[in-house]
């Protein structure tokens, strides 16, 4: 019987998971304020989704990073791009809220949302890649 443990099998931590958690509270959140504009809502629900998501983004993010066994070149490659992509993608988003004169708190909140949305798909995109690679591969 061999030790070799193929990528798929292997037993890693919910990366996945938790910036899957974080993405649905942050939409939620994004859209809870939208549905609202252009009258400005109570933002204590949307900032208690957002405080949520960006904590498990932090935590996914934390996890990750303490990954020894992984292929990071092909996740950085792929996170990379895809936050590129993103990026590009929420400030577009940001612009349209500034050019509909959305303002003060709404706005802030608003962006904040894109931000975490702009981290959460990166990283699940590259975590979901980069953990059927070998981790020599990286």
């Amino acid at each position: 019987m061999s030790d070799h443990v193929s990528p798929g099998e292997r037993r890693l931590p919910p990366v996945a998971e938790l910036a899957l958690a974080s993405m649905a509270l942050v939409i939620v959140a994004g859209i809870y304020v939208a549905a609202h504009l252009p009258k400005i809502p109570t933002l204590t629900p949307a900032a208690g989704l957002l405080a949520a998501a960006g904590a498990l983004l932090v935590t996914a993010l934390v996890i990750v990073s303490r990954l020894k066994d992984f292929a990071w070149r092909v996740f950085l490659r792929v996170a990379g791009w895809a936050l590129l992509a993103y990026a590009a993608i929420a400030g577009i988003l940001a612009f349209v809220f500034v050019f509909d004169h959305t303002r003060g708190a709404a706005l802030v909140a608003l962006v904040l949302s894109l931000l975490v949305f702009a981290l959460d798909v990166p990283l699940l995109l590259g975590f979901s890649v980069a953990r059927y690679q070998e981790p020599s591969a990286g």
